[in-house]
């Protein structure tokens, strides 16, 4: 009986319930923490060493383009966190679900499965389209809009579509596919194992954490994805920022770029911009856990108590 209700405690938090939750956290997230990715996309693209570091790179930006820059790919940026964050977290709790035994556990493999499989679904659906106009705005330089080749996140979509079709829109689509599956992977699995270890917090018990507790969680968990995948955040950046009307494309594919930039730059170039990414993602899921969790913590919370589960609060 014991495990029967444990089982039956999954399912009080549906997986669009834990979408809408994930997503309230991404606009946030993108608001405070836009310039950091504007550095990183600039770090990662430059060739020729303009760039020294994080605080040099910022200052540059805002000297020579204005304070604005920095949040340059904003409208594309939260659009595309509020619907990734949506889709991750749903579809990471129907593929859990799908995972689960009869007894309604969950083994650490089949956590990492599912968040592999969120990953890849979020990097096709959602992440890939939306970071090749992210990325194509945020490299353009300048003050003056009229020189831009890119007017906005409409007109660079359509643009893209126009020159280079609906392929131009999935550049780097292997590498995200990459880099999203191993980053959720490692996520879901570091964020259940840090709840348990740090504040005895088992899935399904009915406790709700308190902000802190899951900002502390959230980025602790998310340090070990862009260790792991800086390589591939890298090639996706250089993949999606090379336009075929610019005089040829300098990576055929995602393989070519994972050889030729450590070839031509030095391996120390496969993890370029890795703290202005250590400085964004870990600090992004901990203000996107401490919504999320409050959120479904609350549901989870009201559910069990309706179904005797809980002792309903007075």
């Amino acid at each position: 009986m014991a495990e029967a209700k444990k089982k039956d405690a999954h399912s009080h938090v549906s997986p669009a319930l834990k979408g809408f939750a994930g997503s309230i956290g991404g606009v946030a997230e993108a608001c405070c923490l836009q310039p950091m990715d504007v550095i990183k996309t600039r770090i990662q693209l430059d060739k020729t060493g303009k760039y020294k570091g994080i605080i040099q790179t910022g200052s540059t930006i805002y000297h020579e383009e204005g304070l604005k820059s920095l949040w340059k790919g904003l409208t594309p940026f939260a659009t595309h966190l509020t619907l990734k964050y949506a889709l991750r977290m749903g579809s990471n709790s129907m593929y859990q679900s799908a995972l689960r035994g009869p007894d309604g556990k969950l083994t650490d493999g089949k956590r990492m499965l599912a968040g592999f499989l969120a990953g890849i679904t979020e990097a096709l659906i959602i992440v890939t389209p939306f970071e090749v106009v992210k990325i194509r705005l945020q490299q353009q330089k300048g003050t003056s809009k009229e020189t831009f080749k890119y007017k906005g996140p409409i007109h660079c979509a359509m643009t893209v579509l126009r020159e280079e079709g609906i392929r131009g829109m999935w550049s780097g689509a292997t590498p995200t596919i990459m880099r999203n599956g191993t980053n959720q992977m490692c996520l879901f699995w570091a964020k259940n194992n840090v709840d348990t270890l740090l504040w005895d917090k088992h899935e399904g018990d009915g406790r709700i954490l308190t902000p802190v507790q899951s900002m502390t969680s959230g980025f602790l968990a998310a340090l070990l994805g862009p260790i792991a995948t800086g390589p591939f955040d890298v090639a996706k950046t250089r993949l999606m920022a090379q336009t075929k009307t610019s005089g040829g494309v300098r990576y055929t594919g995602f393989f070519d770029a994972l050889v030729r930039i450590p070839r031509e730059e030095g391996i120390r170039a496969m993890w370029k911009g890795l703290l202005p990414r250590l400085l964004r993602i870990p600090p992004g899921q901990a203000i996107v856990w401490a919504v999320s969790d409050q959120i479904t913590g609350y549901f989870e919370q009201q559910s069990m108590e309706a179904a005797g589960q809980l002792p309903a609060k007075v």
